[in-house]
């Protein structure tokens, strides 16, 4: 179990969340990674080479949220060209991943589904004492928690048990 890292990245227009955590559950890197100003596709490659940089495959079990396929409007075109290329990346370069739905992270960090995203500040900061201003960042935490509690299983809480029932193992 030793030397294996708990990743969660959350995929956003603005800013890729991105948390590493080690093998006692302590945050050993967190970063909002933000893409160039480069047309797309060229703007997906670019985020995904930087998030790339912070990871690897040897050790890291990763955790990224799903699409929110409700999302309406212009942006959900980039989104989804995001998603899909770090999605690539993760398969190509064989790292071991899964993704949770975006109630799933809700869920997990806050035992509601449909929590907004800035309701989950404090919910995670008085289970884990985690605080981000980020809240990409907050999400990505959330996500490597899920996939530490994946292989560290005591003291889960019924809704956190749920969720991983969920979440395909990595």
């Amino acid at each position: 179990m030793r030397d294996i890292r708990f990743v969660g990245i959350d995929p956003s227009l603005s800013s890729t969340g991105v948390v590493i955590l080690d093998d006692r559950a302590k945050v050993i890197h967190q970063a909002s990674i933000k893409a160039g100003k480069e047309d797309d596709p060229l703007r997906f490659m670019t985020l995904t080479a930087k998030v790339r940089k912070q990871l690897n495959p040897e050790t890291d079990k990763v955790i990224i949220e799903g699409f929110s396929f409700g999302s309406k409007g212009a942006g959900v075109s980039k989104m989804y060209g995001i998603g899909w290329t770090l999605r690539i990346m993760l398969e190509k370069e064989g790292f071991s991943w899964t993704e949770a739905t975006p109630s799933a992270v809700k869920k997990f960090g806050s035992n509601k589904g449909n929590a907004k995203k800035e309701d989950l500040v404090l919910p995670v900061y008085k289970k884990w004492g985690f605080e981000s201003t980020v809240n990409d960042i907050t999400d990505a935490y959330i996500m490597a928690r899920i996939a530490y509690s994946m292989y560290n299983q005591d003291d889960l809480l019924t809704y956190e048990r749920e969720v991983l029932k969920k979440v395909k193992k990595i």
